[in-house]
């Protein structure tokens, strides 16, 4: 399954889900170049990097992922810390489930948002550990900030 998050005009984010059907390496080649150049990964597994970084390079996103390391939450919870409007918050809900990141439950009147598993929490623990060891980004690829122009 392939799931695509995708912003339209509105400030409301979509996400499609298309069944892919399993492709053996030597039908590949029967493929659109775009299917083929994953670079070696499996289809699957492209996939599944694919899906992290669409959640990972969205702010919201980010931080809903980053709030459920805490355990599990409600939206309006997720809503006040984010700093988002519940509906805004209900479509990155829908795609965080839609890449398989988080998954829901009823509880009574409330519904509760958990991480889908504790090897993604580690992992996005070890994510945020390394992204505090980084140096700053330039726009010129060097280590240093550029230093500000008088």
């Amino acid at each position: 399954m392939i799931v695509v998050c995708v912003a339209s005009v509105q400030p409301t984010l979509k996400c499609y889900a298309s069944a892919m059907p399993e492709v053996s390496r030597e039908s590949a080649g029967d493929l659109p170049l775009e299917l083929r150049s994953n670079g070696g990964l499996s289809f699957q597994l492209a996939d599944g990097l694919d899906r992290l970084g669409r959640a990972l390079s969205d702010p919201t996103r980010r931080a809903i992922l980053v709030r459920l390391l805490d355990g599990t939450q409600r939206p309006t919870e997720l809503a006040l810390s984010t700093g988002t409007s519940s509906s805004n918050l209900s479509n990155h809900l829908a795609c965080l489930r839609g890449c398989g990141l988080i998954r829901s439950e009823r509880s009574g009147r409330n519904q509760l948002y958990e991480l889908v598993s504790e090897q993604l929490a580690d992992t996005l623990r070890s994510l945020l550990a390394l992204a505090a060891t980084l140096p700053p980004c330039t726009a010129d690829g060097t280590k240093e900030p550029a230093e500000a122009t008088r």
